[in-house]
């Protein structure tokens, strides 16, 4: 059966989450794998700490910029062209990296990483938020984060098994080949959804949306801005935990790069799937039954992820911190699988992708400053209390998404206080 025969019927919006799955996994397998070879970086390079942290800083305040704009490119151009674009160069900068010879090589192609990589998920959120209804938007969504999930823990996996044998090269060559083709994949198997059914009735005439004009819109939403300020809270521990955790257990805990990389992805993100699958059940029965069904149930899932962040950064003990990784990340899917959906509850689809760039652009922003500073305060405060000040702002996240209402959905689509 044809990719545009299979469009038309039921099965293909999950035919859509399982090729976006895969783009999702490379998108942080690619970005992630570098953290779990920082120890051979830094000799090979003779990197300093702070370098280090710039390293994913870069990454990320490029991402970050780059994050709004992009998402309108999708919203104005459509989802397909953009995903396969931005798979195709974050593919190529992958390859580049391990060619890079220099601390200011690995800077700029991290940089360029971050364009390209930022023309992805506001696309694919859009895409999926497109193609599937309130009933099984947060699970679909959440499915595809479990792509991210399993890219970080083979990132960790694979860069600490590869740096041990081979030298922290060949991963990427490895990687940036992979992308490239699978971009031809991504070509012929994703399918737009048709114009006259992806907006709504009162959308329905605005085929051209502009930037300045979309984000006007956007902050307009009663609650976009709250929610936009939750994103970058939960960003904060995200990045920190990413960037700093294989290198904290490599040296708090005396783990093996194989070991760290293996143990600081693998918890995390097994505990991120049953999130993730837990929390889009959840929110999709309880948004049947409250407008503010989805938004509790990220609440609850921010709730139960910081009071464990913080234990992680001052246990000493290996079996609890395994726990306490493994119960932040079912927290962390709790709230992720329903960033989108509840963004399409307040925002058009024509705003959706544009929307979801303004909350990375936030959100790796601040996720930036928090992995350099972790970098510079490494021998003052350290690695754990980062990780302690860092569970206080997932807590105070947590609390500003309980007392956020949304009104049933109106036809403007508004958030109401």
């Amino acid at each position: 059966m044809s990719a545009e025969r299979a469009a038309s019927k039921p099965i293909y919006p999950w035919v859509l989450v399982a090729l976006l799955w895969f783009i999702f996994l490379l998108n942080y397998l690619d970005r992630e794998v570098i953290f779990s070879v920082f120890p051979l970086l830094q000799k090979n390079l003779k990197l300093t700490d702070l370098e280090l942290g710039l390293l994913s800083t870069s990454f990320l305040w490029v991402y970050a910029i780059a994050s709004p704009l992009i998402g309108f490119l999708a919203d104005r151009f459509g989802r397909k062209r953009v995903i396969v674009a931005s798979l195709m160069v974050w593919s190529l900068m992958t390859w580049a990296t391990g060619k890079a010879r220099s601390f200011r090589e690995l800077l700029a192609v991290r940089g360029l990483m971050g364009v390209s990589e930022a023309a992805y998920l506001p696309a694919g959120l859009a895409m999926i938020a497109d193609h599937h209804s309130e009933r099984t938007r947060s699970l679909a969504t959440g499915i595809h984060y479990s792509g991210a999930y399993l890219g970080i823990v083979l990132g960790g996996i694979a860069g600490g098994w590869i740096g041990e044998r081979y030298g922290w090269r060949p991963a990427f060559t490895f990687l940036g080949i992979l992308g490239v083709a699978y971009a031809l994949v991504a070509l012929l198997g994703l399918r737009e959804k048709p114009p006259s059914t992806a907006p709504t009735a009162e959308h329905a005439g605005v085929a051209q949306p502009r930037l300045v004009p979309s984000l006007r819109k956007l902050f307009a939403l009663r609650g976009f801005v709250t929610l936009t300020l939750v994103f970058s809270m939960m960003s904060i521990a995200n990045w920190l935990v990413y960037t700093w955790m294989p290198i904290y257990l490599y040296e708090r805990f005396h783990m093996s790069l194989l070991a760290a990389g293996f143990s600081a992805t693998a918890y995390m993100q097994v505990g991120s799937v049953g999130g993730i699958l837990l929390g889009g059940i959840l929110a999709d029965r309880w948004a049947t039954r409250s407008p503010r069904g989805r938004l509790m149930t990220q609440a609850a899932g921010l709730a139960i992820a910081a009071p464990f962040l913080c234990i992680i950064g001052i246990t000493g003990s290996g079996w609890v911190l395994l726990a306490a990784l493994t119960i932040f990340g079912i927290g962390r899917g709790s709230y992720d699988c329903s960033c989108m959906p509840v963004l399409s509850q307040i925002a058009s689809p024509e705003l959706r992708a544009t929307g979801y760039g303004v909350f990375n652009f936030v959100g790796t922003f601040a996720g930036g400053i928090s992995a350099a500073l972790a970098g510079g305060l490494k021998h003052t405060i350290g690695l754990g209390g980062a990780m302690v000040a860092a569970s206080v702002v997932v807590l105070l996240a947590a609390l500003l998404l309980f007392r956020l209402n949304i009104a049933p959905m109106q036809p403007a689509g508004m958030l109401k206080h």
